[in-house]
């Protein structure tokens, strides 16, 4: 009877302990903080992906699974309407033209836009634990090695680089303890991998390409560097990131910037024709078909519970994509919005958003709040329970709320700045939108250098998007009161140095007059 006693007791605490133990082992993995996986198009317009265009004639199953599995954003922006400056605000969490960058962006050669100095969403996830990778497109600059330092570097004098040596201020320096790109747009010399600081060959060759899609400017290029091979390369590089540092403990940020849909545009021999529209079309479909292999990986590798994975454009499409044949073929990269890529209009950086996350995001989430690409840091700190600092992030929102569903009494962003390719300005609170230019101030009609058209107009616009989501009727002159509001609201966020809560700061170089906000008191 004693020892039945014993037995039962024994196999009590063996049962107990084991709970124990499942327990233990549940709160820790769901307390674990999570992998993130950034993935940036570029280019890729709102309509361009089928979730948001039921109409639209690319399919990208993949790139909707992640939306059907998550939350998808309607009201998404870039903060920028080209590369290099929405690239700076996603890894800053502030406006890019409170740094020296007011317009246009960066090039090949450029020198590094980010400061050492200057927190980023990857040193910041660093001091948390995380591993922190960059495998893509960086289009923020850094220093090249050169050989006579008597001579400014430009696209003219570009043997002057020696690739035999190490960058400077680059991903690595700013808390990217993994990186593996090359420097501007993928038409943008010079062509070479970069890895880790260190070019991973000497270039050999000088090549140029002049076709109607797969353009790019002539340069060095090194034999590894095959453009047509330039997204697939990526993707593979971050399928083995992933497959390695999915076995450790530490969790890991992978910012996967691709230079797909952008030109040169060059879907590989078996996606061609695929679209059954163009080239354009082929190679978003064959972008997607990686983010699809990319979540299998992440799938295989046991993680996908507990992987936050975003994937975003940095702003519209190009009319490189060929526009007016997408249109005979009933397809409209901007789907109902104005303009494209480099203008202040929202077919400019209204862009698709979605993210999923099984252990915190339910399916099929919708959302039609507001939000910025600039919002990532914001959201990063919120995962971490890092409270940023005034000289952090000034311009990011935690998009945490709305990845747990919660409702908010007001909008998520009090207002949000977007800004052009020639520099222009609007602001966007609730559905209002005014632009501080009259034209587009990009590349679509009326361009700021048609200066008969211009003229002819009013030098400000106001849209309610809501009711005019196409901005074709302009409130301009019967909407006075809400203009001048929002310009107030504008001219607060730029003379404080942030557009969030906290103490004012001061915005980088400041060597033209800020014209634009000069009405305010007209």
């Amino acid at each position: 009877m004693k020892i039945r006693l014993i037995l039962t007791s024994l196999v009590a605490v063996v049962i107990l302990v084991s709970c124990v133990e499942v327990n233990n082992k549940q709160t820790k993995t769901k307390n674990k903080l999570p992998n993130i996986v950034y993935i940036l198009a570029d280019d890729l317009g709102y309509g361009d992906v089928r979730w948001y265009n039921s109409g639209g004639k690319i399919r990208t199953p993949n790139i909707d699974r992640i939306g059907d599995e998550g939350i998808v954003f309607t009201d998404a922006h870039t903060s920028s309407s080209v590369c290099t400056p929405t690239r700076y605000g996603i890894i800053t969490g502030r406006y890019n033209w409170r740094s020296r960058l007011k317009r246009s962006v960066l090039r090949g050669y450029s020198k590094a836009l980010i400061p050492n100095s200057r927190t980023t969403v990857a040193s910041m996830l660093q001091t948390h634990g995380y591993n922190t990778a960059f495998i893509g497109k960086w289009h923020l600059g850094w220093d090249w090695s050169i050989k006579d330092s008597t001579k400014i570097l430009n696209r003219n004098n570009l043997e002057n680089i020696d690739f035999s040596k190490s960058i400077k201020n680059g991903p690595k320096d700013l808390g990217f303890e993994y990186s593996y790109g090359h420097s501007g747009s993928l038409d943008m010399a010079p062509y070479v991998y970069v890895e880790n600081g260190m070019p991973t060959e000497v270039p050999d060759v000088t090549t140029v390409n002049k076709g109607e899609y797969s353009w790019w400017r002539e340069g060095p290029t090194s034999s590894d560097f095959i453009h047509e091979d330039v997204t697939p390369n990526f993707f593979r590089k971050s399928f083995e990131y992933i497959k390695e540092k999915s076995k450790e403990e530490k969790p890991f940020f992978m910012y996967l910037a691709l230079p797909s849909p952008h030109t040169p545009i060059m879907p590989t021999k078996e996606w061609q024709g695929k679209s059954g529209l163009n080239p354009y079309g082929d190679f978003v479909m064959m972008m997607d078909d990686y983010v699809g292999q990319l979540e299998k990986v992440i799938n295989e590798a046991g993680i996908e519970k507990n992987t936050l994975v975003i994937f975003t454009s940095d702003n519209g499409c190009s009319p490189e994509a060929n526009f007016e044949l997408l249109e005979q073929k009933g397809h409209d990269p901007s789907y109902i919005y104005r303009g494209y890529k480099a203008d202040i209009f929202e077919g400019g950086h209204r862009v698709p958003f979605m993210a999923k996350w099984p252990n915190k995001i339910k399916k099929g989430i919708v959302s039609d709040q507001t939000i910025c690409t600039t919002d990532l840091m914001a959201t990063c700190a919120d995962i971490t329970s890092y409270k940023l600092l005034d000289n952090e992030a000034e311009d990011s929102y935690s998009l945490m709320p709305l990845f747990e569903g919660k409702e908010l009494s007001s909008p998520l962003r009090e207002a949000t700045v977007h800004h052009s390719i020639d520099g222009k300005f609007a602001i966007r609170k609730e559905e209002w939108k005014l632009i501080m230019c009259a034209g587009s101030g990009g590349w679509s009609f009326p361009r700021t250098r048609n200066k008969a058209v211009i003229d002819t107009l009013h030098k400000y616009q106001l849209y309610n998007l809501k009711e005019d989501p196409s901005e074709m009727n302009n409130l301009i002159a019967s909407k006075t009161e809400k203009a001048d509001e929002l310009k107030s609201l504008l001219s607060k966020y730029i003379i404080e140095g942030r557009s969030t809560p906290g103490e004012p700061q001061i915005n980088d170089s400041i060597d033209f007059e800020w014209k634009q906000i000069k009405f305010i008191n007209d």
